[in-house]
């Protein structure tokens, strides 16, 4: 019988077939990515991969290449939900298809309380109506295509500092009209098949084990009818997340859902054998979904495979375009013209660097990526002559090292590798387990399929870094979830092995990076051997040897530059070039899962250089890269700024398109960019205090922190230029008759493009409540739309309806969603802080409400 044939079974005949273990085992994984079969009952598993913004497959190690679209901050800067859906359709789901994932962990609708929070770049916003509107078109046709969506992490999760142990203290209004809002729009236009509980507690319990939020909140208020699960390692006991309404414990590895705990549990009249039948009824349930809407997938070999279509790069290509944001253009210096340019110059550390996504669970392999380099020399007549200067650094950790720089013996990119289940007394290799080419020295390696069967395992890569251009020092890095030791020609240049220093690599169960310089000579090879164990080995305050369970090793190298040289270097190229192009930013590894930023300062030395090239050539273009905001003190000698967030595998391609004019840009910011760290709204309470995390800002998050405290930002939120100019005219606001929950009212402006190019537009629209006994933001996002590729001189009519949700907050005192009786100010701009047109509405009665 096929497995899709599972989607005509009657799951309350099932659920009475289901042996009590039999029970137990759907309520938890097998292994990292499966549910459990019931093979006897016909009731197959199905797989999950990590998202958001691509499909990575089952493994880290050795993994199959994966498509990549545009971070979340970069999708929600398209303030497109259209697009973001056609994203989700025609690259997500099938990239989920050929991973043969029924469900993808994706999207995460999280809030941008500060900049800071290592994940900022995964979720969409510091708005909940933007982030709920792009994960309600991003669930709805990624399950239009059947693979369900598993929309995360619920809820309150803004930080990664002891995510797991961390206590969200969030205001009841805050709660409803910030944190769970996005999850509630979600639900109400879209309904994601599954939820993922967050890590840390809300107000003293654990999401996973807080009957308020999943079961009166999401299954009772808004009808949710699906699955919830854990994020992995996110459940911390067996009876309370079994009653507060937790189905699915993942992964199924070191879990508290064992046969034997349950049972205990049971037996100890904690948990009774009905509440294990209803959580494994939303399992079968979820499976059943998933095999009606994909049953390709269960009815596949379970391969995984890459397929890059022309059609999906040109999509991928698109999006990442309407994702680029237009921060300055003085003087007009954007678009480049391509016929003036007999020299360009491309300066910064990120220029020729893959910076293509995040760092953490939400990295995968790519299938390509187009460098910002590879893209604007390959948008250039031939006859341009390019030079380029690295200027200064910008890594955190040394940059992995790849097929580019390392080659085997016999010549193939990469390095030879061979598995040992055990070394000898005098340190030799034996038992050789399998040989293999690894060409990625940053990986995770708990995953492989090779064997792992033991819990002391060795892994030996060699070969050849390939010759460098000139005298150079070259410094070495490793950070391992194990410990290794490096030797080049022979000679032990790194010792993470014999001594360790406990770092935040690998989730944090590695060390803090190693370093090591070893001089090269122009032109020749060098012999490279790296011994790794997955044993962690001793250190201050752990001086046990024992097998690491995020097994993981990273081997990274970089010519040392000279950064002062590198600068001078950079300036005498910008005086001389007919335009300049700088590539700064951030990369995975200062924006991980796993920890948070330290700072809001662009790495190392690149503030001095984007100001010195500055100085030299003001009219030198500078494009940054980064999932969330940083500061720039050089933003008053810049006249051409463009921010490009992480773009995925078309990143140089749209950047290029975008300096040449071939997309007009019609990003607007996702999030404000502050001025400075201290003006940041949660700046003196983001973080653990003894374990808490006070959420004292509390509905001030972003735009509405800076307009009610009147604190310039540096770019404020929804804000964006174009090559074209637009105005606002003939607002019309009306209002149905109704006075209760079933008020709607429909906006309607025009706008015109006033300007020489074709340009898009997005139509923004902020509601300001009346005064009374309660405080509320200056102004709040209620609705938007884009007006596309709108031609000079022309003018469209734009229709904005609004709803209940529109004139509500939430009354902690009623415990309900309240309208007060009053005028309510119609606020429609081209950003928070550009309002075009103003109108009002009035409702003589008010109302409340609850649920959806």
């Amino acid at each position: 019988m096929a497995p899709s044939s599972f989607a005509h079974a009657d799951i309350d005949a099932l659920l009475a077939q289901l042996s009590t273990e039999e029970a137990i085992a759907l309520t938890t994984g097998v292994g990292n990515w499966f549910t459990a079969p019931v093979p006897r009952l016909g009731v197959p598993a199905i797989n999950v991969t990590d998202g958001p913004n691509g499909a990575r497959g089952r493994k880290y190690f050795l993994g199959t290449p994966a498509k990549c679209l545009p971070c979340a901050t970069a999708l929600a800067a398209t303030w497109d939900p259209e697009l973001i859906g056609l994203a989700a359709a025609q690259i997500l789901a099938p990239e989920c298809k050929l991973k043969a994932a029924s469900v993808l962990l994706g999207p995460t609708v999280n809030i941008q309380r500060s900049p800071l929070g290592g994940r900022s770049f995964e979720s969409f916003s510091e708005d909940p109506h933007l982030s709920g509107m792009c994960a309600a078109s991003y669930v709805a046709r990624l399950q239009g295509e059947g693979v369900s969506a598993c929309i995360k992490h619920f809820v309150g999760n803004e930080q990664e500092q002891e995510r797991k142990g961390s206590d969200s203290l969030i205001s009841p209004r805050a709660l409803r009209e910030v944190y769970l809002y996005p999850f509630m729009l979600a639900q109400k236009h879209a309904k994601p098949w599954s939820y993922m509980t967050s890590y840390n507690r809300i107000n003293g319990l654990h999401c996973s084990e807080h009957p308020w939020l999943l079961t009166k909140v999401l299954r009772e208020e808004w009808g949710f009818d699906g699955l919830v699960m854990s994020d992995w390692r996110g459940t911390y006991g067996v009876p309370e997340a079994y009653h507060a309404g937790l189905d699915l414990e993942m992964p199924g590895t070191d879990g508290w859902r064992t046969s034997s705990k349950v049972l205990r549990s049971i037996e100890a009249k904690k948990l009774t054998l009905p509440v294990v039948k209803d959580r494994a009824r939303a399992v079968l349930q979820l499976v059943q979904r998933c095999a009606a809407g994909a049953p390709e997938i269960l009815d596949g070999d379970q391969k995984e495979r890459t397929k890059d279509t022309e059609a999906d790069k040109a999509l991928m290509r698109k999006v990442a375009g309407n994702a680029v944001v237009l921060l300055k253009n003085e003087g007009g210096v954007l678009p480049l013209d391509k016929g003036k340019i007999k020299t360009l110059a491309i300066v910064g550390p990120s220029a020729k660097a893959a910076y293509f996504a995040g760092g953490g669970s939400a990295s995968l392999k790519a299938s390509y990526v187009v460098t910002p380099f590879e893209g604007i020399v390959g948008a250039l007549p031939g006859d341009v002559k390019v030079v380029f200067a690295e200027g200064c650094q910008g890594h955190r950790r040394a940059p992995p090292l790849t097929g580019r720089e390392l080659i085997t013996d016999d010549g193939r990119a990469g390095l030879d590798a061979t598995f040992y289940h055990k070394r000898d007394a005098s340190g030799n290799y034996t038992a050789p387990v399998e040989n293999f080419l690894l060409d990625n020295t940053d990986t995770l390696m708990n995953d492989s399929d090779i064997f792992f069967t033991s819990d002391e395992w060795y892994l030996v890569l060699r070969g050849k870094l390939r010759p460098q251009e000139r005298k150079t020092t070259f410094r070495f890095g490793i950070s391992v979830a194990g410990r290794a030791k490096l030797f080049v020609d022979g000679k032990l240049v790194i010792d993470n092995w014999t001594w360790q220093r406990r770092g935040d690599s690998f989730f944090g169960d590695g060390t803090e990076e190693e370093m090591g310089d070893f001089e090269m000579q122009a032109g020749k090879t060098y012999d490279i051997r790296l011994e790794y164990s997955n044993l962690t080995g001793p250190a201050d305050g752990d001086e046990k040897v024992v097998p690491n369970p995020h097994a993981g090793m990273r081997l990274g190298g970089y010519p040392l530059l000279d950064e002062e040289e590198g600068i001078k270097e950079a300036v005498e190229l910008a005086k001389s070039a007919d335009a300049v192009v700088v590539v700064v930013g951030l990369n995975g590894d200062w924006e991980s899962e796993g920890y948070d930023r330290k700072n809001l300062d662009l790495p190392r030395r690149t503030n001095d250089l984007v100001a010195a090239v500055a100085k030299a050539n003001p009219n030198a273009v500078v494009v940054t890269q980064a999932g969330s905001a940083f500061t720039m003190p050089w933003i008053d000698s810049v006249n051409a700024l463009v921010h490009t967030w992480y773009l995925g595998n078309e990143t140089g391609n749209a950047i290029a398109d975008v300096l040449f004019g071939k997309v007009n840009p019609s990003g607007k910011t996702s999030l404000t960019f502050p001025k400075r760290i201290e003006d940041v709204p949660s700046y003196l309470n983001y973080g653990n205090q003894n374990g808490q995390v006070r959420y004292a800002e509390d509905l001030f998050v972003g735009y509405k922190h800076y307009q009610a405290r009147e604190v310039e930002p540096l770019f404020p939120f929804g804000f964006g230029l174009s090559y074209t100019t637009f105005k606002y005219s003939d607002l019309d606001v009306s209002k149905s008759s109704s006075a209760d929950a079933d008020f709607t009212a429909s906006v309607k402006l025009t706008v015109t493009n006033t300007g020489k190019a074709t340009g898009s537009e997005v139509v923004q629209l902020y509601v300001s409540l009346p005064t009374g006994n309660l405080t509320h933001p200056v102004r709040t996002l209620k609705a938007f739309t884009k007006v596309r590729d709108l031609a000079p001189g022309k003018s469209a009519k734009v229709i904005l309806s609004l709803d209940k949700y529109a004139v509500s907050y939430f009354d902690d005192r009623l415990d309900k969603w309240a309208a007060d009786a009053g005028d309510y100010a119609i606020l429609v701009g081209s950003s928070s802080d550009n309002i075009a047109l103003h109108g009002s509405l009035t409702l003589t009665k008010g109302f409340t409400w609850l649920g959806l």
